[in-house]
């Protein structure tokens, strides 16, 4: 059988399979784009379960309008030192890098891209509905970025019948939020659309600012029942906060890992936690954490991912023997301790 190239159009809605998942993952990739070019407020507007909008707006720097045409093009990209001392994926110090995913929203979708720079006397916008890119245009619009996407899938369609239920679609939304939310404590966060409860993160400041986060974003009462973790073993730095023993779950849902501001989920990561609590946590509970790794770029791989979802270290021993060591200590450090609200319902009961 003859060897053939395929069309463009089908390149691009492959591409657009392997980033575009759901809802969920459009989300992602746009705020973390909004976070990429310095975006002190992020505001998200959902319908549908974010098949029907998804708009994602930002006071960042904002593009000029010859950038936009090369945005939504494959593999363009203003995150990835190609000529210079760092050139290639080892010194990926950015969330987005690809440069692929606003050119595969647009090609599963109708997206429509609006950005002003800060010095620009007017934005523009441009539109790509299914894969066409139709020309550039002026439009009112103040600095920042906007992206609005609507009809996420109707170019291809056999992606609907394996999306969830709308509400599903919802909460998968509203949990990437929570988990970016976390990462960047600085930036004020909001969500909001006909199919979902608004939530607002305002920005915090301060040496308490990362738990403050966590706090708006978990629970109030995770505050008081966690340990404080801070460690660090040759380059890799461990910190975050760690659940009490008797706060435990019945799933690992609220389990949030952090490496480089990027969240993250991680087999090895989730087992380095479950090994922690070995020894004072049943088996059939799940500890609740919040835990950020630092370390250079070059000792990390986040590209081996197509969502950028997964990570691979170099040395995923130290990663581990790190993560358990520290916990170990601080859960030994702090001894026997109740929990907050079961304290408060004891001392109600008297």
């Amino acid at each position: 059988m003859a060897i053939r190239r395929l069309p463009e159009e089908i390149v691009n809605r492959i591409a657009a399979g392997e980033v575009v998942e759901r809802p969920a993952s459009v989300v992602k990739e746009l705020v973390e784009n909004s976070i990429d070019a310095g975006a002190r407020t992020i505001e998200i507007v959902t319908a549908a379960g974010g098949v029907a909008l998804i708009r994602v707006s930002d006071d960042g720097s904002g593009m000029e309008a010859e950038d936009l045409g090369l945005a939504v093009e494959r593999h363009a990209t203003s995150k990835l030192d190609i000529v210079g001392p760092n050139a290639g994926l080892d010194d990926i110090r950015t969330l987005g890098f690809r440069g692929e995913a606003l050119a595969a929203i647009g090609a599963a979708g109708r997206l429509c891209l609006a950005s002003r720079s800060k010095d620009a006397a007017e934005g523009w916008e441009i539109t790509v509905d299914g894969g066409r890119v139709a020309p550039l245009r002026p439009t009112g619009l103040s600095r920042g970025t906007r992206v609005e996407v609507r009809d996420l899938f109707f170019a291809t369609p056999a992606r609907l019948k394996f999306l969830k239920s709308e509400r599903a679609e919802a909460a998968a939304i509203t949990d990437v939020v929570k988990r970016l939310a976390m990462a960047h404590p600085e930036i004020r966060f909001s969500l909001a659309g006909d199919d979902r409860a608004s939530l607002d993160y305002p920005a915090v400041g301060g040496a308490g600012a990362r738990l403050a986060r966590i706090g708006q974003a978990i629970g109030d009462d995770f505050r008081s029942d966690s340990l404080a973790i801070e460690a660090r073993r040759e380059g890799v730095e461990l910190s975050g906060y760690a659940g009490l023993p008797t706060v435990g779950r019945a799933n690992g849902l609220q389990q949030y890992f952090f490496v480089n501001g990027r969240p993250v989920r991680d087999k090895q990561l989730t087992g380095a936690l479950r090994a922690a609590y070995a020894d004072v946590m049943k088996r059939d509970r799940h500890p609740v954490a919040a835990l950020f790794l630092a370390l250079d770029p070059a000792l990390v791989d986040v590209n081996v991912h197509p969502a950028k979802a997964e990570v691979r270290f170099r040395d995923p021993g130290l990663v581990r023997g790190l993560i358990v060591g520290a916990i170990r200590q601080a859960l030994a450090a702090s001894g026997p301790r109740a929990p907050r609200a079961a304290a408060g319902a004891t001392v109600s009961a008297i």
